[in-house]
């Protein structure tokens, strides 16, 4: 027999950003319950509001399931005395395990016999447990920012205010902060009112009764298909940022999509700041045209029917025009800003105790990013471009707009900029530097960009390293891993003939220029080795296996630009088979002796089998343009090249006996496979290949 179970915690509104990890926890922790419980189960439903957590599970058991387990005890040697006696270690055991020492067995494992103990346990009626198991998740629940109200000590994320708890149509006897459960749901807060759930299964039905749509992915479709019927009726692009969405879905109960509209004078300000003020202030959807280009409306999702929506729409209409009132007040105050005064006030801005202001750092990247541009060899107007748009990144911290809207750092840089008459090019750049700014952004689109970008996240990445900030575990507060990712990335898109160590060290110069190295040259680098091969690994692992990315991390990763290439390469001919796997097996052979060679070079004149002379002829007359491949990144013809001496080195081993007597024809053949070995591992160790 089994009854479904209710479980509905109503608060008061939850904020948006919480709800999705609260219900999941929620749901996750009565299922842990229950399976520790022994008490079996069917299908688990979560749902949630603004105003409520709930989960629905069906076909719970009416009782636990019983059960006998046996427990192994001391050895026979230690549970019986000189006597025959039970010990006081058998009798304690006995004691803790709840049963008679007559009811002791003996069983041999690995030799040694040792007392066991048969302890049944009867399952209970699940309603007799249930409601301390409820209290108890209730209890345990965690927030990122916890709640007390009235007098009571117990914390929540928002003030309790209803629970349902039910088996079957029998209501769970639990209380919390004097809110005793029950079965009575509360409808929405203005178009709902109480409702009595008869049952269980009947939750989702009688919430829709009272204008509350309970579940989480009905309630997001509702939304999405309105604002797609709508951008349809208009012949609108109306752009549904995923996080926006989710934040809106946690801010209704019953969704109801409308628009508005706002004067399109204020389109003259740049529509991301527009945007970024309808969506951050007011939660609306912004609507575009066909190009890409900003309309005079906005989209919102009324918590509500279809009722008196013109109303709605004109006090939205109304909140905007302030909005944007402010926007463009910001807008025009900042533009009476020289870019100099800005930059004096970046003077006075802490970007780290130990490292010095922004103003510090901008002279940083400057001095980083010429020194990349002189390694680059870039033109005259490419390198002063780069030196410009270095000394002026981040000036537009200090304007108003990006006080009020951190994110558009660097866009309103990029428009400021242009306004002030820097020149495009620069201009860009100052937007570009922050690119990539997230998993999955694009680089930046410029070189002058690319340049400025590596510079400032090797500066933060060396400063914070040379004062011992390293990541560690899930703790990383400057975004280390995200910047290290960055600029591998730039120098992978844009095919910069530039090394790790080559970035490494235009960087830590300039710190150690301006007395900010508090490690050691060595130990910072290694450090940063470390750090960055991470970085590799994990970008090479989107698209190759494990074992791949190991064989060529081995090979060395300095040159970002060759080292994907070869992953895909080997990938590509690991796939094929046995038939690669041979080709593998003979290079592992020539390695597995190659480690026994000295320093001696390979002296043709020594062969005396025509198994090395053929060998050496295939290797010889094709290794240089094997290496040429592998320097130009082409790296499926290099492993093409060095796969055809497969037969040479199979023929050598089946003729040629390596370990000669003769200890200058043996020190030869083992120098001969030395060399290969050596133009091998320069595109990958093969033996760490899994098959």
């Amino acid at each position: 027999m089994s009854k479904d179970l209710l479980f509905e915690i109503g608060l008061e509104e939850v904020p948006a950003r919480f709800m999705r990890t609260a219900i999941a926890q929620l749901q996750e922790r009565v299922v842990k319950w229950l399976d520790a419980s022994r008490i079996a189960y069917g299908e688990v439903n979560a749902y949630a509001t603004p105003r409520r957590l709930a989960v629905l599970i069906h076909n719970v058991a009416e009782k636990q399931e019983d059960i006998e387990e046996e427990v192994k005890g001391p050895s026979r040697k230690i549970a019986l005395d000189d006597s025959g006696n039970w010990s006081k270690a058998a009798l304690g055991f006995a004691r803790s395990q709840g049963v008679e020492p007559d009811q002791f067995t003996f069983k041999e494992l690995n030799g040694v016999e040792y007392i066991y103990a048969t302890k049944s346990s009867k399952g209970v009626e699940t309603a007799s447990v249930v409601g301390e198991g409820l209290l108890s998740v209730l209890h345990a629940m965690t927030f990122p920012k916890f709640m007390r109200w009235a007098s009571y000590d117990f914390k929540f994320v928002r003030p309790i205010r209803w629970i349902v708890a039910m088996l079957g149509s029998e209501v769970i006897d639990l209380e919390v902060t004097g809110i005793k459960s029950g079965n009575v749901t509360r409808g929405h807060r203005f178009l709902g009112k109480e409702a009595v759930i008869s049952t269980p299964s009947s939750y989702v039905e009688v919430l829709r009764s009272e204008h509350v749509i309970a579940d989480i992915q009905e309630r997001e479709q509702m939304i999405v298909s309105q604002i797609q019927a709508l951008a349809a009726e208009k012949k609108w692009d109306i752009a549904i940022k995923e996080d926006l969405l989710e934040e809106v879905l946690f801010l209704v109960e019953t969704p109801t999509v409308l628009f508005g509209t706002f004067d399109s004078s204020f389109l003259n300000i740049p529509q991301e700041v527009l945007i970024t003020s309808m969506r951050e202030h007011q939660r609306y959807f912004p609507v575009l045209d066909n190009e890409g280009q900003l309309l005079p409306f906005f989209v919102t999702v009324r918590n509500g029917g279809s009722d008196s929506l013109d109303v709605i729409a004109k006090g939205n209409e109304k909140v905007l025009r302030a909005r944007l009132s402010d926007a463009k007040f910001f807008y025009e105050e900042d533009q009476k800003l020289q870019i100099k005064d800005a930059l004096s006030k970046l003077e006075s801005i802490v970007f780290q105790e130990e490292l010095g202001t922004v103003g510090d750092k901008v002279r940083r990247i400057r001095k980083i990013a010429d020194g990349l541009a002189t390694k680059l060899q870039v033109s005259g107007d490419v390198a002063e471009s780069v030196s410009r748009s270095a000394d002026i990144c981040k000036f537009d911290l200090v304007t108003l707009m990006v006080g009020e809207f951190p994110e558009l750092q660097g866009v309103m840089g990029e428009d400021y900029a242009r306004k002030a008459g820097e020149k495009e090019e620069v201009a860009k750049a100052v937007f570009e530097h922050y690119q990539p700014r997230f998993a999955g952004d694009q680089s930046p689109a410029s070189l002058v960009g690319a340049i400025v970008s590596a510079a400032d996240k090797m500066d933060t990445i060396v400063g914070c390293f040379s004062i011992n900030i390293i990541p560690t575990g899930s703790q990383d507060p400057y975004a280390l891993r995200r910047q290290a990712a960055g600029i591998v990335q730039i120098l992978l898109d844009h095919k910069l003939p530039l090394t790790l160590s080559d970035v490494f060290g235009v960087a830590l110069q300039v710190h150690a220029q301006m007395n900010l190295l508090k490690r050691a040259d060595e130990e910072v680098r290694k450090d940063l080795q470390d750090f960055f091969g991470l970085r590799v690994k994990k970008l090479l692992s989107e698209t190759v296996r494990y074992d791949v990315v190991d064989a060529v991390i081995s090979s060395g990763f300095d040159d970002i630009s060759a080292v994907v290439p070869k992953g895909e390469a080997l990938m590509a001919a690991v796939m094929t088979g046995d038939a690669f796997k041979t080709t593998v097996e003979s290079f592992n052979r020539v390695g597995n002796l190659a480690a026994k060679a000295s320093n001696a070079s390979v002296h043709p004149e020594l062969f005396t089998e025509d198994g090395e002379r053929q060998l050496h002829e295939a290797w010889s007359k094709t290794n240089a343009e094997y290496r040429q491949a592998l320097t130009q990144h082409h790296a499926a013809e290099a492993l093409a090249i060095a796969s055809a001496w497969k037969d040479g080195i199979t023929s050598f081993f089946d003729s040629v006996m390596v370990m000669a007597e003769d200890e200058a024809v043996r020190a030869n053949r083992l120098a001969l496979l030395a060399a290969i070995d050596r133009d091998l591992k320069g595109f990958a160790d093969f033996s760490k290949l899994v098959w």
